[in-house]
């Protein structure tokens, strides 16, 4: 179980939990100008967080700045195969971000519009919820 986990948790391991309703927090451009913002409810595991950012990273070659603003927190676990019901609840298996339908989840800055469309567009593909391209509002 290697990658993106907490360093320490309360509780070893977390009950499922109900994903209702949008964002209201995390869901503007706060960081970068331009950023990927989920229209789906779901979990984005510290697998698809890490495929995210090198992809991102790879595509921009050391140009600009990335921001990753997810994080998994919350421990999913899995029994082995061919075991028997009962005996409690398995092992943590992957640890995972709870993502609502407007979360900013990746933030670039120091790009063209163009390059960062294309850029967060190939993050996209690799994450397990439907995403769209959001740019900061300036308030003027």
């Amino acid at each position: 179980m290697a990658g993106l986990m907490p360093k320490r948790v309360k509780w070893r391991k977390a009950q499922k939990g109900r994903n209702e309703g949008n964002a209201t927090r995390g869901n503007t451009v706060a960081f970068g100008e331009y950023g990927l913002q989920s229209l789906d409810p779901g979990r984005v595991n510290s697998r698809h967080i890490e495929a995210g950012r090198v992809a991102l990273s790879h595509f921009l070659q050391r140009e600009g700045r990335v921001y990753v603003r997810i994080f998994p927190h919350k421990p999913i676990t899995a029994k082995p195969l061919e075991v028997r019901m009962g005996t409690g609840k398995g092992e943590v298996a992957i640890w995972t971000a709870v993502v609502k339908p407007g979360t900013v989840m990746y933030e670039i800055s120091g790009v063209s519009e163009d390059l960062a469309k294309a850029a967060l567009g190939r993050v996209a593909t690799k994450l397990p919820v439907r995403c769209r391209f959001v740019t900061r509002r300036h308030s003027v």
